[in-house]
């Protein structure tokens, strides 16, 4: 196992590092101290994790004046409600916009707890330290938050880069087996857009040493994946890039899977994992491409058997093709009535698929489905 941290430094116009490996708590009060030292911190975490932010907790307190922000777990944090509840304690506690937020959680508290920092005050400092995989290599990278709506998932947010990221790696043994490999769905998803090592990876090692949480391949698959979104959040902070054709969709890339995904998610009323549904989109969306003919048999394939190796979902038929194509409607890739989906025209090489024929999404609809039924 290696025990240096890896550091992966995102630039622009608000850097910032990225450090991942074993035991690097001690690195969180560093962090926070970039861009001047605050005098209180807000960590904001879920009640199902306050016996293991322990050290955190203590770490924070040897240095600042700490308010503890409870918020519930999953996804049922992201409302309106809780984003309140935590501005009001903020505003009890006095926070100034010198002072500072850290999160501890998953992704959905990642999300949850960027939004409260990128808008108190129009802004504090937020220092996220996510303890699942998916958050990891997706939530806390980038400056993305949001909060859910009736209307569908993250249509609230705001552009809000974090101040640092700590992934300490030795968190992942915490976590259940199905939680680990709900996980590995956006990593796959990196290797696919971006990164075909990892997909090598993925298909050159059993199921148990890519989520040995001690081991280098899982290591490996992480820093990878951080670096991905980090190399497209750089070029295209706010996903003003590509718009279709033949350029690149810039941010929007990260977005592989997702049109379909949010749509399952919210069919399922947010109770299947985040990563799972990706899994799931990403499958569709690369039968949708085959049925537009801009993606070949084997690289559809290879979406199967890459996501299925890792033991994730391949297949759906939990809701019709109306209810799903009427939630991909209100996907923030949208534009007017017209379905954008990102969509490879071979690994490595994603690109925006605008208004595509109803044909075609039936025809992916139908096979994504069929897998499902087949597999039950």
């Amino acid at each position: 196992m290696t025990t240096d941290p890896t550091t992966l430094h995102v630039g622009g116009a608000a850097p910032y590092d990225v450090v991942i490996g074993h035991g690097v708590a001690d690195r969180l009060v560093g962090l926070l101290g970039a861009g001047g030292r605050p005098q209180r911190v807000a960590l904001i975490l879920p009640d199902t994790l306050a016996a293991l932010a322990a050290p955190v907790r203590a770490s924070l307190e040897a240095e600042f004046e700490v308010t503890e922000l409870v918020v519930p777990d999953g996804e049922s944090a992201k409302t309106a409600a809780t984003a309140a509840a935590c501005w009001a304690s903020l505003g009890e506690a006095g926070f100034t916009r010198s002072d500072a937020v850290v999160t501890f959680g998953g992704g959905a508290t990642t999300d949850l707890g960027g939004f409260v920092a990128a808008t108190w005050l129009r802004g504090v400092r937020v220092v996220h330290v996510p303890t699942t995989l998916l958050a990891m290599v997706d939530a806390a990278v980038g400056g993305k938050t949001g909060i859910n709506t009736d209307a569908g998932k993250n249509l609230v947010g705001s552009f809000h880069e974090p101040a640092g990221v700590l992934c300490d790696l030795t968190l992942l043994a915490t976590l259940p087996r199905a939680d680990l490999i709900a996980g590995m769905g956006e990593v796959v998803k990196c290797g696919f857009i971006a990164d075909p090592r990892i997909l090598e990876l993925v298909e050159g090692h059993e199921t148990d040493e890519l989520l040995d949480t001690d081991g280098p391949a899982l290591r490996e698959l992480v820093e990878r994946s951080v670096q991905v979104k980090v190399d497209v959040v750089v070029a295209d902070l706010k996903e003003t890039a590509g718009t279709s054709g033949d350029v690149h969709p810039g941010r929007e890339a990260l977005n592989y899977g997702h049109t379909m995904g949010h749509a399952i998610e919210r069919a399922e009323a947010y109770r299947m994992r985040h990563g799972e549904a990706v899994a799931i989109g990403s499958v569709f969306v690369a039968e949708l491409a085959r049925a537009a003919g801009v993606l070949s048999d084997a690289t559809a394939d290879r979406h199967v058997s890459a996501f299925g190796r890792v033991g994730l979902p391949t297949g759906y038929s939990g809701a019709d093709f109306d209810t799903l194509r009427a939630a991909m409607a209100v996907d923030k890739k949208s534009r007017g009535n017209q379905l954008r989906f990102v969509v490879l025209h071979e690994v490595g090489t994603p690109r925006v698929l605008a208004g595509p024929d109803d044909a075609w999404l039936r025809a992916a609809y139908d096979t994504m489905v069929a897998r499902a039924q087949a597999t039950a």
